[in-house]
């Protein structure tokens, strides 16, 4: 039987390779919108819920990767055709609330997720300030924004294998922390048994979330799918 290190092959790429980061930004826009994998369609709830387009959320993960991908932590597994078929895109960028509406026509929901990210991302940055008496600067977190896997056999091995790979790279370049927003339990089980993070408990001894059933544009999302959108941490 062939194993899954022989199905696959795992690079962090550079701004030089448009073409992989074209397929990139397909496989994490496919991930998100949905996929069917052995029969069962797997797709981010927010993004479900809210009806989001391909094409605009193609062009989104094109822009970040475009933006970041010169940072060194975007890393692909493509199969044995060059297909990308799974992505984990993070950035060392200390977290930036923009507090307003930034995307417009048919994307223009995608601010409702926008909002969700700043509420706890603001919330986890308070807390990091109390603890360490400053804010949080450029190169002190890697923050993991984007995971999506296409592929429909060993996704669990791909997951790990992209993680480990971003993860011993920036402990090797003094990062202190890996940061992710989990947005569903899917996630949150992937990040805690693949990637060791843990929900981030802050100083009052709570969870940092956001629950969807407080949000009236995300409280249509069952909660036997996904209740919120909690912060996870792993320190390097």
């Amino acid at each position: 039987m062939q194993i899954t290190q022989e199905l696959y092959t795992y690079e962090i790429i550079t701004k030089e390779q448009t073409d992989v980061i074209q397929k990139a930004a397909a496989c994490l826009a496919r991930s998100f919108i949905g996929v069917n994998v052995s029969g069962k369609w797997v797709q981010e709830p927010m993004v479900g819920q809210l009806n989001l387009d391909y094409d605009d959320f193609y062009h989104f993960t094109l822009g970040y990767l475009e933006s970041t991908v010169e940072q060194g932590y975007c890393a692909v597994a493509q199969d044995i055709h060059q297909n990308v078929v799974g992505v984990l895109a993070g950035d060392t960028n200390a977290p930036e609330i923009i507090g307003e509406d930034v995307f417009e026509g048919s994307f223009y929901d995608m601010n409702v997720i926008l909002r969700v990210l700043e509420d706890v991302d603001k919330r986890f940055m308070e807390d990091y300030k109390k603890r360490h008496g400053k804010d949080i600067q450029d190169g002190e977190l890697l923050h993991l924004f984007m995971l999506g896997v296409t592929a429909e056999h060993g996704r669990h091995e791909i997951i790990q294998q992209l993680g480990s790979r971003l993860m011993t790279k920036a402990s090797s370049q003094g990062v202190k922390a890996v940061l992710g927003e989990a947005t569903n339990p899917k996630s949150i089980r992937v990040m805690e048994k693949y990637h060791n993070m843990k929900k981030y408990i802050d100083l009052e001894g709570n969870y940092i979330v956001h629950k969807y059933q407080e949000n009236n544009k995300l409280n249509g999302i069952p909660a036997n799918i996904a209740d919120g959108t909690y912060i996870l941490l792993k320190e390097l």
